[in-house]
């Protein structure tokens, strides 16, 4: 008889509910999906969710729960499952979406979605996933609150335009509009203090932030932003995990000779991230030669600037994470350094 060696329960979860699929590895490696249902996203589902496991696995080998990082669906979720003590892998979607895309599925649905999950997490060795800092959640939180401020201020100041615009303001309207701008604002300052404090309450933030400021047009609620909607790069191993998480990848399509799409970013990830560059971006490319360098030859390649700036905004990224993993600022006059270095050696060379 077979032996079990490996469970997997692959969740592909939704704002309301949970479709699931078990699979098993046995000891002559063969495998199977064998069971599917749909739980309620609530803590009633979770409840029913285990005992359903429990009642069609094998209690001896552990069941690994593995789900997508999907915004914020998946949290309530996990948490649970960490405070039961129950194996929890979260991965990064783009992971899930690529490996999907190597099977034979033409009809996509939650429920082959699951599957795809549960055959991932059987083919690979995943990581448990662990409750993030709390600080990190606070402060994402908070990021995310003051982004939908800044929405609907823009939202209000167009309004406000356009009732001013008009032939015969009401001037009551303009009031009412005026104020709730200025309450607002009020509210901006507000979560800015928040999150300053926030970050000093814990010393290894504090010094992280310090070093992700270093880097020109990075100021401190950039690198609040990061850290709170990557937790602190808790599900981030490389550079192109980060930019494939933030949507800042690129996507070409290209096949044969007759079919060729223009590169594009994916923008199939956390919009936030992709957000948070955006100005420091421009401040970057306008007051550091190194990415204005960057910005130019792109320019002058392709002729589009936007295309140029996204460029930079991933560059950016890329260099907060660097700085993350290596605990050393942002030194400017490095490239400098190395090309001087690169010359002396070839002339003592010769």
């Amino acid at each position: 008889m077979k032996k079990i060696v490996k469970q997997v329960l692959g969740i592909d979860v939704a704002q309301k509910e949970l479709v699931v699929c078990l699979g098993r590895i046995y000891d002559d490696l063969t495998s199977e999906l064998y069971a599917s249902k749909t739980f309620a996203n609530t803590t009633k589902g979770f409840v029913k969710l285990i005992e359903w496991v429990a009642k069609i696995t094998d209690s001896a080998v552990p069941t690994r729960y593995v789900m997508e990082a999907t915004g914020v669906y998946h949290e309530s979720l996990a948490y649970f499952l960490e405070e039961k003590a129950i194996e929890v892998s979260v991965v990064l979607p783009n992971k899930i979406s690529n490996y999907a895309r190597s099977l034979d599925v033409k009809t996509v649905t939650d429920k082959t979605a699951s599957e795809a999950i549960a055959l991932f997490g059987l083919e690979r060795q995943l990581e448990r996933w662990h409750k993030p800092k709390e600080l990190y959640k606070k402060i994402k939180q908070l990021t995310r609150e003051r982004s939908q401020l800044i929405d609907e201020r823009t939202t209000l100041k167009n309004q406000l335009h356009a009732e001013q615009s008009e032939a015969e303001p009401y001037k009551k309207s303009i009031d009412r509009v005026t104020k709730r701008i200025a309450l607002i604002n009020k509210q901006e300052k507000e979560i800015g203090v928040e999150i300053a404090a926030l970050i000093k309450t814990d010393k290894e933030t504090q010094e992280t932030v310090t070093l992700i400021r270093s880097i020109p047009g990075v100021g401190l609620l950039t690198a609040a932003i990061v850290l709170g909607e990557t937790n602190g790069f808790d599900l981030i191993r490389n550079k192109r995990q980060l930019t494939s998480y933030a949507g800042l990848d690129v996507k070409e399509k290209q096949s044969g000779t007759s079919v060729k799409g223009k590169p594009r970013i994916s923008k199939k990830g956390n919009k936030h991230l992709r957000r948070a560059m955006h100005l420091p971006a421009l401040a970057a490319i306008r007051f550091e030669e190194r990415f204005k360098t960057i910005f130019v030859r792109l320019v002058s390649k392709h002729g589009i600037k936007m295309k140029a700036a996204v460029a930079v905004q991933r560059k950016l990224l890329e260099m907060i994470y660097t700085i993350y993993k290596t605990k050393k600022p942002y030194y400017k006059q490095f490239l400098n350094k190395q090309n001087n270095e690169t010359l002396e050696l070839v002339q003592a060379v010769k």
